[in-house]
């Protein structure tokens, strides 16, 4: 008897987020689905990664309109800590170095987190998903008893954030420019990392400036952020057609002068 896959929700309806009083996302709208990957592109300063900090509940991001739910429930009443237990993941730009913490451990605390009181990950069955991972990584073993990001390099940073994404196992992972700072080897096992965990119980929300990642992560659906908004969508081929002609005729379309954050068309 087949079981039934829970497909996770992630619905986005008027969204409008400022920092310092500055309005910078206004009335976005967007819903991404288990099995889904969506791509959101767009030139510096339109939003992108304010974007994904408002999501994950980032304290300098103030929402000032619209509602974001998880598979029904209130994502913007969450904490932080609880927006990632409910499953929402963040791979960051710049992951923070945590001195005294070692990467193993704190990978075991979060899955124990996000697991629940009396549910906690059996040792061996975390050793043995842990072992998997890095090997999909191509991750030195002794990685994992180093302290968390903390003389990494730019790739091995990211690295770790998919291997966090892999034995968290989230509903929806956003992945903010995961890319910058990759050469193409890394960024290739970055995205197999990704790659593996796509199924109806994942959605994925690909925040970059470059096709290239998109080479390796194939989306469904690509979205062009500009003024703090969505102003264009398409499939896979959208991605191309940036790739080759840029923004400019985009902009000329929807008669936008400058596509920063902030401005009028």
């Amino acid at each position: 008897m087949s079981q039934t896959v829970h497909q996770p929700v992630l619905q986005i309806e008027g969204l409008s987020v400022a920092v310092e009083g500055k309005e910078i996302i206004r009335g976005l709208d967007l819903t991404v689905r288990g099995g889904e990957v969506h791509a959101v592109m767009g030139p510096n300063g339109t939003g992108k990664s304010t974007l994904a900090q408002a999501l994950m509940g980032h304290p300098r991001y103030e929402v000032t309109g619209g509602r974001v739910t998880l598979d029904g429930e209130d994502v913007l009443e969450m904490s932080v800590d609880e927006r990632a237990r409910k499953g929402l993941f963040l791979a960051m730009q710049y992951p923070s170095e945590v001195s005294g913490v070692s990467t193993s451990d704190f990978l075991r605390s979060a899955i124990n987190a996000r697991r629940g009181e009396g549910n906690e990950i059996p040792l061996m069955e975390f050793v043995r998903k842990l072992d998997r991972a890095l090997k999909a990584l191509e991750m030195p073993h002794d990685m994992a008893g180093r302290y968390l990001n903390e003389g990494f390099s730019g790739g091995e940073k990211k690295r770790n954030e998919i291997l966090q994404m892999m034995l968290l196992e989230p509903k929806i992972a956003i992945l903010d420019e995961v890319d910058s700072g990759l050469d193409i080897d890394a960024l290739k096992i970055v995205a197999q990392g990704v790659n593996e965990m796509l199924s109806e119980r994942l959605g994925v929300l690909v925040i970059t400036h470059y096709q290239r990642l998109l080479n390796y992560i194939r989306p469904h659906y690509v979205h062009v952020m500009m003024q703090g908004r969505i102003v264009k969508s398409g499939g896979p081929e959208l991605a191309e057609e940036l790739e080759a002609k840029g923004y400019d005729w985009i902009k000329e379309e929807l008669g936008i002068v400058d596509e920063a954050v902030g401005q009028e068309a």
